[in-house]
């Protein structure tokens, strides 16, 4: 059994910033590549930042230059600074993980995400 339960959203205004964490939890070896996902009403969701093992990231065009994803592997969390939100940030985010387990195949996961409202 694997959890990721994220953290830290909330109601900011434009041009503001927030930071979102997502801690893992439960039975498995390593976490492999970590992401931040966004699903705003009405729209597909879609990859914000996304974190390997190895330190190496990579982000949609449309956080670029404003978003960093960074890991803490002591802690098995993964965050997201967001600064200079726009409205167009407005959604529910949520993290997820891949999971190296002892003896079994890996398994992913998904937190149950937090809501990120950017509005004056």
């Amino acid at each position: 059994q694997v959890q990721l339960v994220e953290s830290g959203g909330g109601l900011v205004q434009p041009g503001g910033s927030l930071r979102l964490s997502c801690a893992a939890s439960g039975s498995f070896f390593s976490i492999n590549a970590m992401g931040w996902y966004r699903q705003a009403p009405g729209k597909a969701r879609e990859l914000v930042a996304r974190i390997t093992s190895g330190g190496s990231t990579n982000y949609a065009n449309s956080v670029k230059g404003r978003f960093t994803i960074s890991r803490d592997n002591a802690k098995n969390t993964v965050y997201l600074q967001m600064n200079s939100l726009k409205s167009d940030d407005t959604a529910v985010y949520y993290c997820s993980a891949s999971f190296r387990r002892p003896f079994v195949s890996d398994v992913e996961a998904w937190g149950q995400g937090t809501q990120v409202i950017v509005s004056s």
